[in-house]
């Protein structure tokens, strides 16, 4: 594939595949989390990298990271979990409890843990029908 093949998108194709209002395509580039478009003017174009980072932007934004935190993590050059904040004197966190029993309880932080909103609920599930099972399994035991 030679350079002509690549794809090039306009700022109203970019803004369609990423289901983004161009005006925050544009002030994403005016803060610098993604790349200037390529070239100038009306010849500027968007290859799949201004796809890739737009996307990725979303993937963490949708996750409940602040635009300033994947600043943070774009900076970095990771891909993957965004590495936890480090905890100091003052931090305030937001943690969340699974209560599944008198005395029984699954706590999290889902920032440090690095799972979205719909994860959490899944592992809040799963804890949820685990620990029934294996009541159901112990009270199968006593009757026996």
């Amino acid at each position: 594939m030679d350079a002509n093949d690549t794809p090039r998108y306009t700022l109203d194709d970019l803004a369609a595949l990423t289901e983004l209002p161009r005006r925050t395509v544009r002030y994403y580039i005016q803060q610098g989390l993604i790349d200037r478009p390529v070239g100038e003017k009306r010849a500027a174009y968007y290859t799949a990298a201004h796809l890739d980072q737009l996307l990725t932007i979303r993937k963490w934004q949708q996750a409940g990271l602040s635009l300033e935190r994947i600043r943070d993590i774009l900076a970095g050059g990771r891909d993957g979990l965004p590495p936890p904040r480090p905890r100091g004197p003052g931090t305030v966190e937001v943690w969340s409890h699974l209560v599944l029993a008198d005395g029984l309880e699954l706590t999290l932080e889902p920032g440090r843990a690095g799972l979205s909103p719909a994860e959490v609920r899944a592992l809040f599930q799963g804890v949820t029908a685990l620990y029934e099972r294996l009541k159901q399994h112990g009270n199968d035991h006593e009757q026996s």
